[in-house]
């Protein structure tokens, strides 16, 4: 199928005014700490890329991108860029983009991502005919690298300082490298910090040059609060010029790029409108599910005899999953919980097991599990109870009964037979 990639307005300057772009923000997990960034989710008045409203699990992005579309039909893209990175969340990402391609067959869609974890998945990106991909890259030298991030995480490990940088570079340039090939258009988007790495852009659009990037965006530095660089200059215009000039000598440059929301809508450089906002929170709560086989069908309960809602999600060896039948909550199956003893992570590990479900129901459970399964879309709820009258509820889309919410707090005590050093809030 040809799509009309002069419709991207990203790309294309010329009708940056004509045409505009959805960023739907289902990727809420990072695979890096640069130190330029501090991400809130809930910034209503800041335009920078990191920042959302809400965050939106896959089908309820597609219910939103179908009221976007309604309100503003002049969208030509749909691109994912966070509000962490799409490619720490790769499940989110690639469901989403499957249900929008099947739902909307000629729309462009574009990613943004960091490039950490781009590669494994660059076949699926051409089959999805993922026309646009922008890898941020900030340094192409592994010593100016380790002034930018604090650190990065290669699978399971956690790398800082030089050796991080250098592995990140890496997996930037296979990936984008990987992307041609694929004949997958790249942009790269470059952060320049005065005092970093705004003597090294032009050495850094040299060396791109070379694995084909189609376009440079030089992006001056927004010191934001809380970030490692609050306190740094933001890069004067006469800098900016400077650099792009030089730049331009090796790569294209984008020059009308408006450091967009991670949940941004319309054409560049409009703000988002208010009924856009509430639009989106709105979404965010909804329990509408639709139909799909990408959908979380599922919910996951932790019980000690299969009756009740009965145990700390800490203590949990097993998880029941039921799904909704005519008959009612029926039994599917019962999976194995990560082993004890991983930290944090067995809580990232429990959310990819529990990939189809929703929700899950556990007598107590402490903070960070819950704040990590939210951020991979799944809701967790505090409870004690019959399992039947719970999930004959929450499948037809009501709360729990209050008399069933636990009152106790989410965080390991006396109730519980662990540590309390994987789960405590």
């Amino acid at each position: 199928m040809a799509l009309d990639i002069s419709r991207h307005p990203c790309f294309n300057m010329k009708i940056r005014h004509k045409y505009g772009r959805v960023h739907l923000p289902v990727a809420p997990l990072c695979n890096i700490q640069c130190k330029f960034c501090n991400r809130k989710f809930d910034c209503v008045n800041e335009s920078r890329p990191g920042v959302t409203s809400a965050v939106l699990k896959p089908w309820q992005a597609l219910e939103y991108l179908k009221e976007i579309l309604v309100l503003q039909p002049d969208i030509s893209v749909v691109g994912i860029a966070g509000p962490g990175d799409p490619f720490a969340c790769p499940e989110e990402t690639l469901s989403t983009l499957k249900m929008v391609r099947e739902q909307y067959p000629k729309m462009l869609l574009c990613l943004a991502s960091n490039g950490m974890n781009v590669s494994p998945y660059v076949q699926e990106i051409a089959a999805l005919d993922v026309s646009h991909v922008t890898i941020t890259v900030n340094a192409v030298n592994a010593e100016i690298g380790s002034k930018i991030y604090r650190w990065m995480r290669y699978g399971t490990r956690v790398m800082r300082g030089p050796e991080g940088a250098a592995k990140l570079l890496e997996q930037q340039l296979d990936a984008i490298q990987k992307l041609k090939d694929h004949g997958v258009t790249v942009k790269v988007n470059t952060i320049v910090i005065p005092g970093i790495n705004d003597h090294h852009i032009e050495e850094l659009a040299s060396t791109l040059k070379l694995y084909g990037v189609d376009i440079l965006n030089c992006m001056p530095l927004f010191p934001a609060s809380g970030s490692d660089f609050e306190n740094c200059e933001e890069p004067s215009t006469t800098m900016m010029a400077e650099i792009r000039k030089k730049a331009a000598a090796h790569i294209p440059q984008m020059t009308h790029c408006a450091r967009c929301r991670a949940d941004a809508v319309g054409k560049i450089g409009e703000a988002n409108q208010e009924v856009i906002t509430k639009l989106l929170q709105g979404c965010c709560t909804s329990k509408k599910q639709l139909p799909g086989k990408n959908s979380p069908q599922f919910i996951a309960v932790a019980s000690m005899e299969g009756m009740l809602v009965n145990q700390h999600l800490g203590n949990a060896m097993e998880l029941m999953i039921y799904k909704n039948s005519d008959a009612g909550p029926t039994l599917l199956e019962t999976r194995k919980t990560p082993p004890q003893g991983g930290g944090l992570e067995r809580w990232h590990d429990l959310a990819k097991i529990l990939h189809d479900c929703h929700t899950l129901c556990v007598q107590y459970a402490g903070k960070k599990p819950v704040d990590i399964l939210a951020e991979h879309g799944i809701e967790v709820i505090a409870m004690d109870g019959l399992i039947e009258t719970a999930l004959n509820e929450l499948f037809n889309g009501r709360p729990v009964p209050a008399y069933m919410t636990s009152k106790a707090p989410t965080s390991c005590g006396s109730g519980c037979g662990g540590s309390g050093g994987e789960c405590a809030g």
